[in-house]
C-alpha cells in the first residue's frame, strides 16, 4: 500500500510539475497579448491624432494659398502654431508634377546638391504614398475656381513608430529574463539533485561494506570446508558477493571520474546477460545479436553494466515475466557504437515517453523511480554518449538506443 502510494505520489508532482509549467506559459502568453493589445490601442489613437494634424496641416497650407492678401495677422498665426509647430511628424508637399515644394521633418543626407535632393525627396513621396494615401490642396484664384492641385505626403513620426515596436522589445527582454532566469534554476536544481545523487551513493556503498565484508567471512569459511567447497551453493553465493562487490563499487564511482577503458562491448554485454539469464524469470529469454563480436569502445565496464541490466529488468518487468528481449550491438556509418535493447512487453505510452528518465517517475508498484535516471546520467554524463528510446509501442514493445563515441 505504501509503495502504490508513492508511486502515485512520484507521478502526482511530475503531472503537476507540467501544469505548473503550462500555468506559467499561459500567463506569459496573456502578458504579451495583453502587451501588445494595450499598446496598439494607444498606437491606433496617436495615429488618428497624427492624421487629424495632417490634415490640419494641409488646410493650413491651403489657406495660406488661397489668402490674396499681403498680410493677414490670422492666417500668419495658423503657420505659426500649426506647420511651424509641427516638429514630429515627416512631411513632403509636392507640386502636382511630384516636384517636391517644401519638407519639414525629413532626415536628408547631407552633401546632396539640389538636383540630388528633389530626387531623395521623390523616393521618400514613395515610401510614404506606401504608408498613408496624400492628402490633397486645392489652390484657387480670385473667383474660386481650382486651377492647381498640390498633395503632402507624411508618414509615423518616429514617437509612434517606436512606440508600436515598443510590446516587441518589452517581450524580448521578459522572454531573455525568463530563459535565464529557468536556465538558473536548472542549474541550480541539477547541481542539487547531484549532490543527493552523489550522497545517496556515498551512503548506500558505505552501508554494504558491513554485510558484505561479513558474507565474504562467510563464504570463506564455507570454503574451507571439504563438504561445502565444491557446493553449487557455495559458488554461486560465491558470484552474488562479487556481484555485491561490484554494485558496491558502481555507488562509490558517482560523483567521481570515472576511468574509461578501451573494451569489447560484444563481450561486456555477454557477461551481463549470462550473468542475469540464470536470475531472471526462466519465461524470459535474452538473445544477443552483432554484425561483428569484435566492436570496441571506451567505457567504464562496471558502470555500463549497470546500465545494461537496468534496462534489461526494466523489461522484465514491462513483460511480465513473460517474454523476449533482443540485444542488437552493430557500428553507425560514422563509426560509434549503437546498441539497441528491444522487449515485446506493454510499452510506454506517448505521452510519458519524455517523462521516464526524470527522477522519480515510475509506474511499477514497487520502486523508486532511479533506475533509468540513473542510466542516462551514466551514459550521458560519465561515457559522453546518448540514451533514447527509438521506437515504444502500447501492448508491443519498446527499444532503448544507446549510442557511444567511436
Amino acid at each position: 500500500m505504501k509503495n502504490t502510494l508513492k508511486e502515485v505520489g512520484n507521478i502526482t508532482v511530475i503531472k503537476n510539475r507540467s501544469k505548473l509549467n503550462y500555468v506559467v506559459l499561459v500567463l506569459a502568453v496573456l502578458i504579451g497579448i495583453g502587451s501588445i493589445y494595450y499598446t496598439n490601442l494607444i498606437a491606433n489613437q496617436l495615429k488618428v491624432r497624427e492624421r487629424d494634424q495632417i490634415k490640419l496641416f494641409a488646410k493650413t497650407l491651403e489657406t495660406i494659398a488661397n489668402d490674396n492678401s499681403e498680410y493677414n495677422e490670422n492666417v500668419m498665426l495658423l503657420f505659426e502654431e500649426i506647420v511651424v509647430a509641427n516638429e514630429t511628424i515627416p512631411v513632403i508637399v509636392t507640386y502636382k508634377d511630384g516636384k517636391p515644394k517644401l519638407h519639414k521633418n525629413v532626415k536628408i543626407p547631407p552633401g546632396l546638391t539640389s538636383d540630388e535632393t528633389d530626387e531623395f525627396l521623390k523616393l521618400e513621396t514613395e515610401d510614404m504614398r506606401a504608408q498613408y494615401a496624400p492628402i490633397v490642396i486645392a489652390n484657387k484664384n480670385d473667383i474660386g475656381e481650382v486651377f492647381n492641385y498640390e498633395y503632402i505626403f507624411y508618414q509615423d513620426s518616429l514617437l509612434l513608430t517606436q512606440l508600436q515596436y515598443y510590446p516587441y522589445v518589452q517581450l524580448s527582454v521578459i522572454a531573455v529574463f525568463f530563459i535565464l532566469s529557468y536556465l538558473s534554476f536548472n542549474y541550480s536544481r541539477a547541481a542539487e539533485q547531484n549532490r543527493v545523487w552523489v550522497g545517496l551513493a556515498k551512503e548506500t556503498a558505505h552501508q554494504l561494506g558491513t554485510p558484505l565484508s561479513s558474507l565474504m567471512a562467510w563464504v570463506e569459511f564455507m570454503k574451507s570446508d571439504p563438504e561445502l567447497r565444491n557446493k553449487e551453493l557455495t559458488r554461486e553465493l560465491d558470484k552474488d558477493i562479487k556481484k555485491l562487490e561490484l554494485i558496491t563499487n558502481r555507488f562509490s564511482s558517482i560523483g567521481s571520474v570515472p576511468v574509461l577503458k578501451e573494451e569489447n562491448i560484444f563481450e561486456v554485454i555477454r557477461n551481463s546477460v549470462n550473468y542475469l539469464q540464470t536470475r531472471i524469470s526462466s519465461k524470459v529469454n535474452i538473445y544477443l545479436h552483432e554484425e561483428d563480436e569484435l566492436v570496441f569502445a571506451k567505457i567504464n565496464k562496471p558502470l555500463f553494466d549497470w546500465v545494461i541490466e537496468n534496462i534489461c529488468k526494466n523489461a522484465v518487468d514491462a513483460m511480465s515475466g513473460v517474454g523476449v528481449i533482443d540485444i542488437y550491438v552493430q557500428r553507425s556509418q560514422e563509426g560509434n557504437v549503437i546498441v539497441d535493447i528491444s522487449d515485446n512487453g506493454k510499452g510506454i505510452p506517448k505521452n510519458l515517453l519524455a517523462q521516464i528518465f526524470q527522477p522519480g517517475f515510475t509506474t511499477k508498484k514497487r520502486g523508486w523511480g532511479l533506475g533509468l535516471t540513473l542510466v542516462k546520467r551514466i551514459i550521458e554524463n560519465y561515457h559522453q554518449g546518448k540514451i533514447f528510446i527509438k521506437s515504444s509501442e502500447v501492448n508491443t514493445g519498446t527499444t532503448f538506443r544507446i549510442l557511444l563515441n567511436k
